[in-house]
């Protein structure tokens, strides 16, 4: 280890000797202040026919170096992949190619040259002058790709862009996703909108908060778990049809499907209810997977899962009764429900009610067999305090969870908006929280005020966008699909 630490010190300072001849020749790299480039890697690669022979200048890191005396090749990456470059001391000039011999894999050059192909087959550029844009003072792993530590992939994520072609392709494509997720919903005459994140009271949803202090207003804040509440306000103002992509923060645990800030996305459409919601999900990610992926069929952990054929749409009563043979509807007292839980090994807290219970079972029963595509719909009250009642059956809302893969993807109701109705389900939710669930909301009164105001009937839902890259990326952690997922902070010691 020691003798690795010494090699690594005398590479440094070879690379530091490096900048320092070129500062005192005249050619200090970072005085370099643009490049004009003509063409990407793969643009030429791609057109080769046409540019055959043609000038062309590309910028990039010099990613690998082979010299045979007068001739040497490299390779130099940029956004769109890599191209060879032949770098020849008759063409380039003997200083010039003296100083190119220098160079270090990891520097970013500029090359122009013409285009050709190779004795092997390989498009290359014929490089007629290099300028090093800037120098690498830290040399690049051999194998990034094949580290066992993962821990410093997530930590040094440029450095795993660098290496590894696959997680870059990753975040083009998540970006792709975002992107055509906007032109589906900008399609169908949503409003995209900003709203608060430092929030006084963090509604809309089942967790716990951040909580910071504000110096100047002399007030603890909380970072936002949800966009509802404030979407729903803009329902009552007129904006009809809204939706907002941004962070929300979470203070709970680290696993493959959940980090602390993650990206949300929700829309609220008034003059529709759930079933509105459903048809709008389908057809969005049909189009979201055709736009960027070119087909409806995706592949994760090798379970292909068809966007093509119509969702499944299934009751959790009819769920649990399907997977666990419990049929929740001959359930009718809260002793009931405890005494099967206990008989089935489902564990539940003393707070827990018969709808409680019900969402236990699914969770312990039926969540791992939705993979292919399918909507679960009409849950308890108990778990749904913003949802509208189901009028023939008031102890169950109009609600659906949307399922891939064994996973939750995205959550919506027919929005609760009888403001007499939402503040007992406030007044709940506060009876929860002083008996010890962390996770309970308490009353919003100036979003009670804008129910008063009065609501249209709404349909809402929340996406998690995390996830849906997970599945489209075929990613196994969500650390995968977040560039700078949130890790314990290094010790200096």
């Amino acid at each position: 280890m020691e003798n690795q630490e010494v090699q690594l010190s005398e590479l440094l300072q070879i690379r530091r000797d490096k900048l320092t001849e070129l500062q005192e020749n005249g050619r200090d790299p970072f005085e370099v202040t643009k490049f004009d480039r003509t063409h990407k890697a793969e643009e030429i690669k791609a057109n080769y026919d046409a540019l055959e022979e043609t000038t062309v200048s590309i910028a990039g890191r010099l990613m690998s170096k082979r010299g045979m005396g007068k001739v040497s090749f490299g390779h130099v990456a940029d956004i769109s992949g890599q191209i060879q470059i032949f770098v020849k001391k008759d063409i380039l000039g003997e200083d010039e190619y003296a100083i190119y011999k220098k160079y270090d894999i990891g520097d970013i050059v500029g090359v122009e040259g013409k285009v050709f192909t190779t004795q092997t087959g390989e498009i290359s550029i014929r490089a007629e002058k290099v300028t090093l844009l800037s120098k690498s003072l830290l040399p690049l792993p051999e194998k990034f790709h094949g580290l066992v530590d993962t821990d410093m992939r997530y930590r040094q994520r440029y450095v795993d862009l660098i290496m590894n072609e696959d997680v870059k392709k990753t975040f083009i494509i998540r970006s792709k996703i975002v992107r055509a997720i906007r032109e589906y919903l900008d399609g169908q005459g949503f409003l995209e909108v900003e709203t608060p994140m430092l929030v006084a009271n963090a509604g809309g949803a089942a967790a716990r908060p951040f909580e910071t202090h504000f110096n100047a207003l002399s007030e603890d804040f909380k970072l936002r778990i949800s966009l509802e509440l404030y979407l729903k306000r803009l329902i009552v103002g007129g904006l009809e049809r809204v939706y907002e992509i941004g962070r929300v923060f979470r203070n709970e645990g680290l696993d493959t499907r959940h980090n602390p800030e993650f990206t949300l996305m929700e829309l609220y459409q008034a003059y529709t209810d759930y079933h509105g919601m459903m048809d709008l999900t389908e057809n969005m990610y049909r189009y979201v997977a055709e736009k960027v992926l070119g087909t409806t069929k995706i592949t994760y952990n090798g379970i292909e899962m068809d966007l093509g054929k119509p969702f499944e749409r299934i009751t959790m009563l009819d769920a649990v009764k399907k997977y666990s043979g419990v049929d929740f509807n001959e359930i009718k007292t809260l002793e009931e429900a405890r005494a099967i839980a206990k008989e089935h090994h489902i564990e539940f807290e003393q707070r827990h009610k018969k709808g409680d219970i019900l969402n236990l079972f699914f969770e312990e029963y039926v969540e791992e067999h939705l993979v292919q595509p399918t909507f679960v719909m009409d849950h308890p009250v108990e778990i749904s305090p913003l949802t509208k009642r189901k009028p023939e059956n008031p102890d169950y809302v109009e609600r659906f969870e949307f399922f891939m893969n064994g996973w939750e993807m995205a959550n919506a109701y027919s929005e609760l908006n009888d403001p007499i109705d939402q503040r007992e389900r406030f007044k709940a939710q506060e009876e929860q929280l002083a008996q010890g669930d962390e996770e309970a909301n308490t009353t919003d009164e100036d979003f009670m005020t804008a129910l008063e105001y009065g609501m249209p009937p709404t349909g809402g839902i929340g996406y998690g966008i995390d996830r849906m890259c997970m599945l489209f990326t075929d990613s196994a952690a969500i650390r995968d699909v977040l560039l700078f997922p949130t890790m314990k902070t290094l010790s200096d010691k």
